[in-house]
């Protein structure tokens, strides 16, 4: 919890941000860390960092919606289609729990989750300063919106709905690209916090 409260209660200012964390741009690990010094017009580049998530977000929502539009229209009530043998299948099964099938019985605690997790990478967007955690927080946000979409859309009902999965590899559970798309991020973001990089570009020293 102090953790979370440590990232999301950073300043909305690079410059403001004290005790124990330094500007990337201050070091010679600028580069690495994935921030900018201010441009010669005052601006923070660090502004910019806004534009890539809801571009990552929105390139990971589309071709997930895309996917399942295709899975429902071609491959939904048909025999899988085997792509590598038997070790990995597209397989369209309509899933009412969390990620790869689990938890059937709370679909609308669910909703609630993905509903919260969008809330939040919204506040964390206004203290955005750092392109790794842009990308990370894009891909959490695609995903979940993917999701969610089903969710509120698709039956038996609003908040209900059965998010569609179909990418089946042989003893593991079937999932979808937006699953894909929150795993990626959630494990970037678990990196990140173990570099100590915050969303405001800051690094925090324990």
């Amino acid at each position: 919890m102090a953790e979370a409260e440590r990232i999301i209660g950073t300043p909305d200012t690079p410059d403001a941000a004290g005790n124990g964390r330094e500007r990337p741009g201050e070091a010679a690990s600028a580069g690495a860390s994935g921030t900018d010094e201010p441009t010669a017009a005052g601006q923070p580049r660090g502004k910019r960092r806004i534009a890539v998530l809801f571009a990552v977000a929105s390139f990971a929502y589309a071709l997930d919606l895309i996917s399942k539009m295709i899975v429902v229209a071609k491959l939904e009530h048909h025999p899988p289609i085997e792509i590598i043998g038997d070790w990995l299948k597209f397989e369209a099964i309509r899933n009412a729990g969390a990620a790869f099938g689990f938890g059937e019985a709370f679909t609308v605690i669910f909703t609630m989750i993905a509903a919260a997790v969008i809330v939040v990478i919204a506040r964390l967007a206004r203290k955005l300063y750092s392109l790794p955690w842009a990308i990370a927080l894009g891909l959490l946000l695609g995903g979940a919106l993917g999701n969610l979409t089903d969710r509120i859309f698709r039956a038996p009902g609003v908040f209900e709905g059965a998010v569609v999965d179909f990418i089946a590899p042989k003893h593991f559970a079937v999932f979808n690209l937006a699953d894909s798309a929150i795993v990626c991020g959630g494990i970037l973001i678990v990196l990140l916090s173990f570099k100590g990089l915050d969303p405001d570009g800051t690094v925090h020293k324990d």
